[in-house]
């Protein structure tokens, strides 16, 4: 474990990814092999489920080191993260000196161990590694991994560079290995990476291939016959597999999502066999994609209703074939690609299996005035794509980028505050905004994103010396601070008090040249909804 805090801490620390892919690949050089395979399932998402509440983890912490609840309580409320809290709160006078140290792997097979456990063998399994462990940081990083919070800031690209250069292995193919369906609490490090596990699960997704945002114009791309253009559809990005004769959906976060969307089953009889399709799981009726809030009435339901199936009907909007009769094809062109997606789009010819549009355009005049009417077409922008290029694996410059339309934004003032978590754990970060009605103002969305270092921290300034009431950890404040908040969507929500909910609301900049009487009004906010809701 020591080791393991060692390398949280620098990649919890370090700005800089030559310094992250550095120590992780010191790790790699010296870990044991089943503490190998944890830390790739942790830094590629597989994060152990939490075994034990934070109610219960709170409750031994101040048993143990004899604090009263409420005074742990605002301990936490101070520090802002429960597993720094209790790391700091127990003192170095009760780890015992001949306590044998364990590796990571020890202490992430144990929680599942625990899982069906009472209660006392939690609590004394949690005694005795709080004692066992010798440091705040390894305490840290153990009740991280204990709450199912573990996140730490490196990409899985640095990862699978680092695993790179220890097993001599391309960093495309460490990818695809490291992809799909696999448990760490059985396989072994080798077996991860062998070329046998690619045949062994015939479930296994292909890395996605991720644009970057086109920040220029698009003339100095070159010739725009060299391009083909789509729309950039709102919905999940995902993987339609179908090999032996089975069926498997993944989405972009490697999550299989087969048994959420029944209406994909219809693809295990219609789809040839040994085929991958890369697209986007979306609501359609008539072939026309539906707004992203009629995806969220199905996402993380375990099971889906006759009701719900046929008010949220889903789609798979394809646009990338990646195997065709079990051969890999993402190192043929795309323009090649395209063709073969189509000879098999026909060919099913279902409303559940929708081919993505090309684009036509003869300029990039003519394909600006297209993105305009992104909106209308219920897309995001568009996506434009080399017709020469190869599909990549991860976030690469040069081939694909995605050409997104300018955000909405509305003028709000901030009239909550809470503290962020991680190194944001001390300053108020997490704000709560609210536009005019009449003399009042309603409350219509948070953000915790957008500003700099050194804004959060004269906002958090301002916070402190402008608190009105506290709730807990969210404190009330003077409404004076005037924001503009940019988002990519509205719809109608019974759920918000303002009747509306906001689609990646974020901070776009701080209105410091407005009056918090100056802000948008409830009214205006519902004239969006008219215009861009659906």
């Amino acid at each position: 474990m020591k080791q393991f805090a060692e390398l949280v801490n620098i990649l919890g620390t370090s700005t800089k990814t030559n310094d992250k892919l550095d120590a992780l690949s010191a790790y790699f050089a010296v870990a044991n092999d089943r503490d190998k395979v944890w830390v790739i399932a942790l830094f590629s998402g597989r994060r152990p489920r939490r075994t034990i509440n934070s109610t219960l983890i709170q409750q031994w912490c101040s048993e143990l080191i004899g604090l009263p609840l409420w005074l742990f309580a605002e301990s936490y409320h101070t520090v802002g993260d429960l597993s720094e809290t209790i790391a700091l709160l127990i003192p170095d006078t009760l780890t015992d000196p001949e306590a044998t140290p364990h590796p990571l792997h020890y202490y992430i097979e144990k929680f599942q161990e625990l899982a069906a456990a009472g209660e006392e063998e939690k609590k004394a399994f949690m005694i005795q590694s709080w004692r066992q462990l010798e440091t705040p940081a390894e305490k840290f990083v153990f009740n991280k991994l204990l709450s199912g919070a573990f996140r730490i800031g490196v990409s899985q690209k640095v990862m699978v560079n680092a695993l790179a250069r220890t097993v001599q292995l391309d960093p495309s193919v460490i990818a695809h290995r490291i992809s799909g369906n696999w448990d760490p609490a059985v396989i072994t490090f080798d077996e991860l990476l062998s070329e046998t596990n690619i045949k062994a699960d015939s479930s296994k997704p292909y890395p996605f291939y991720l644009a970057y945002a086109l920040e220029t114009s698009p003339e100095e791309l070159g010739e725009p016959d060299e391009w083909q253009a789509e729309w950039k559809w709102d919905g999940i990005r995902g993987q339609l597999i179908k090999r032996n004769n089975e069926l498997f959906v993944w989405s972009r976060g490697e999550e299989l999502l087969t048994d959420k969307f029944p209406e994909y089953a219809i693809f295990k009889d219609i789809l040839p066999d040994g085929i991958v399709l890369d697209g986007e799981i979306i609501p359609a009726v008539d072939g026309k994609p539906l707004p992203f809030a009629i995806l969220q009435t199905r996402i993380g339901r375990k099971n889906v209703t006759k009701k719900q199936l046929q008010e949220a009907p889903m789609s798979f909007f394809c646009y990338d074939l990646l195997e065709y009769d079990y051969e890999d094809w993402r190192g043929v062109a795309l323009s090649k690609r395209r063709e073969k997606l189509e000879e098999v789009a026909n060919q099913v010819s279902r409303p559940e299996l929708l081919l993505s549009p090309v684009i036509e355009y003869a300029s990039w005049q003519e394909l600006a005035a297209l993105r305009d009417q992104s909106r209308d077409m219920g897309s995001e922008g568009l996506m434009l794509k080399r017709r020469s290029s190869v599909y990549q694996v991860g976030r690469k410059r040069g081939d694909w980028w995605k050409w997104k339309i300018d955000p909405l934004t509305i003028d709000a003032v901030m009239i909550y505050a809470q503290k962020g978590s991680g190194r944001r754990s001390n300053l108020y970060t997490d704000y709560t905004f609210a536009v005019k009605d009449g003399d009042k103002l309603v409350s219509f969305t948070k953000a915790y994103s957008g500003l700099t270092d050194k804004e959060f921290n004269e906002v958090d300034s301002f916070v402190k010396r402008n608190s009105l009431e506290k709730f807990g950890p969210v404190r009330t404040v003077k409404p004076e601070l005037v924001f503009e908040i940019a988002f990519e969507g509205i719809a109608a929500s019974n759920r918000h008090k303002s009747g509306v909910a906001l689609r990646f609301p974020r901070i776009s900049r701080w209105r410091k040249d407005k009056k918090p009487e100056e802000i948008n009004t409830l009214e205006e906010l519902k004239k969006m909804l008219e215009v861009y809701g659906k």
